[in-house]
């Protein structure tokens, strides 16, 4: 059974170690992850995201158990456990299968895991309109006709990153 964990970002190893220790075998973890490449300065910069902040989802077949929960409440590193994930398992395996499925060899995830909608406003990650924000004015199959500022252009939609804004 999948959960949802809001954790301490500078205790993450001693909150997986302690619930190794815990747990013993059977338990997972996993954090979908953007990696981003920004020009700051003319520097290229490389940076990794989790998707979901400071929250990860914990997976262990007794976590339908109140007492497995309890036992775990006190872990160095876990700040709690969001309730209602028992209700929300299709939701919540249906997510990471979503995840999963828009990961590269190296495990993060790809462009086209967003959703995009005309008229909502996009900003720029990598390129030369790195921090730029642009609405998307049309959708193509390949290309996206943006607005930026007063220009309207056409990109590509592999060609650079971008997040909702």
């Amino acid at each position: 059974m999948w959960t949802i964990i809001k954790f301490d970002k500078k205790n993450l190893e001693f909150l997986k170690k302690d619930f190794q220790e815990k747990l013993g075998e059977g338990f997972a973890i996993y954090t979908p992850k953007l990696f981003i490449e920004i020009y700051k300065k003319n520097k290229l910069i490389n940076k990794e995201f989790n998707l979901l902040g400071d929250y990860l989802f914990c997976y262990h077949k007794n976590f339908k158990n109140p007492e497995t929960i309890n036992k775990l409440k006190f872990t160095r590193g876990l700040k709690y456990f969001l309730h209602g994930f028992i209700q929300s398992q299709k939701e919540i395996k249906k997510f990471i299968q979503k995840c999963k499925s828009y990961e590269n060899n190296e495990g993060y995830l790809v462009q086209n895991f967003f959703e995009l909608y005309i008229n909502s406003k996009y900003k720029f990650t990598s390129g030369p309109f790195v921090e730029m924000i642009f609405k998307i004015i049309n959708l193509q199959k390949n290309k996206i006709n943006i607005m930026l500022g007063n220009m309207k252009t056409t990109i590509k939609k592999d060609e650079f990153l971008f997040i909702p804004q």
